[in-house]
């Protein structure tokens, strides 16, 4: 239990780090955003005939920042901490003219599908594949299979992205080239609105898999070549158990083990690839919203895009710490291996 109240007690000292640090750069930003938001507000408000009280001015950059300019920084430090903490209030958008949560969560889903499918499908397809690998070891096929594993690791997810658009989408027209499904079509739970959810789903998803393909597949491989060797696998053998129990009970489970590490926490860099990924294929999810607040100098929206990026990696690291004595129990929960 202590263990994992250190565990939360890390990861909100974090959020408060993080959110320590979006505060510093908004004040810090060149130009001062709030000034600038302030001076937009007043020339808008000249544009259209009225008067640009600085009383009002004030209130419609508090309540687009989540502080008062005119106070103190560390009251408005405090009061940030509060809304964030407290009340999940990031804020109001400049552009949207909506709260900045509201935004974001309803963008969530979107890109927690695209993200979570293509991470999955990436490391299913490392597993299967290194664990063929490692069996084939010195073939042709495991030859073949590392060049290849090799050269898509080492090709950028966003190159991937532009690729597929450019030929599955505009050159063959398979699949759409935006959007996130047909607006023609009645939302809700009908067949030909989940259908169309997954068709526009399937370029994103794919581009996403690239992040998390061939680097795993070779882990996987070099993990299950050595525990091959083990002196235990030999004594396995001697004894007789089968050849498939060895291969699922032994190898895979001890080669798996440094993968789910590695695939929890890569769920933060699925996340914040999504930033260019949703961008390319118009994509309307956190991501997409992201760029677009720098692009539109959105700095609310985009201050609460970093928590948010923050905020799923921390659950992402937490969730790989408190199942990891699951997945391995030889570990046990960390109390004992931190009371030394």
């Amino acid at each position: 239990m202590r263990y994992f109240i250190k565990r939360a007690a890390h990861a909100v000292v974090t959020l408060v780090s993080v959110a320590t640090i979006t505060f510093a750069l908004f004040r810090l930003m060149p130009g001062n955003p709030a000034q600038a938001m302030r001076a937009q507000f007043e020339a808008d408000m000249e544009a259209g005939g009225g008067t640009a009280d600085p009383e009002v001015l004030d209130a419609m950059v508090e309540q687009h920042t989540g502080f008062d300019p005119e106070q103190p920084w560390y009251v408005q430090y405090g009061e940030y901490l509060q809304d964030i903490i407290l009340y999940q209030d990031f804020g109001h958008s400049y552009f949207y003219n909506e709260p900045v949560f509201d935004i974001l969560f309803t963008a969530m889903p979107w890109s927690v599908f695209i993200s979570v499918y293509g991470l999955a499908l990436g490391y299913t397809t490392n597993i299967l594949l290194g664990a063929a690998m490692a069996y084939k070891e010195g073939s042709r096929f495991d030859n073949y299979t590392t060049l290849l594993a090799t050269f898509l690791n080492s090709v950028p997810y966003y190159v991937g992205a532009i690729l597929f658009l450019a030929f599955f989408g505009y050159e063959l027209g398979l699949f759409p080239t935006g959007g996130r499904y047909n607006t023609d079509l009645q939302t809700g739970l009908n067949v030909r609105f989940m259908a169309s959810i997954s068709y526009h789903a399937v370029l994103p998803i794919m581009s996403s898999f690239i992040v998390g393909f061939g680097g795993g597949a070779l882990s996987m491989r070099g993990n299950s070549i050595r525990i091959l060797g083990e002196d235990y696998l030999r004594v396995a053998r001697l004894r007789g158990i089968s050849s498939t129990r060895i291969a699922t009970r032994y190898v895979a489970r001890n080669a798996i083990l440094p993968l789910y590490t590695q695939m929890m926490i890569g769920i933060a860099a699925v996340f914040s690839s999504s930033v260019l990924l949703e961008f390319i294929f118009t994509y309307p999810g956190v991501g997409w919203y992201t760029y677009d607040a720098v692009m539109r100098r959105d700095y609310p929206l985009l201050m609460g895009s970093f928590l948010f990026f923050t905020i799923v990696t921390l659950i992402g690291i937490l969730i790989a710490e408190f199942t990891y004595g699951l997945v391995d129990p030889r570990i046990g929960s960390g109390d004992h291996s931190e009371s030394y």
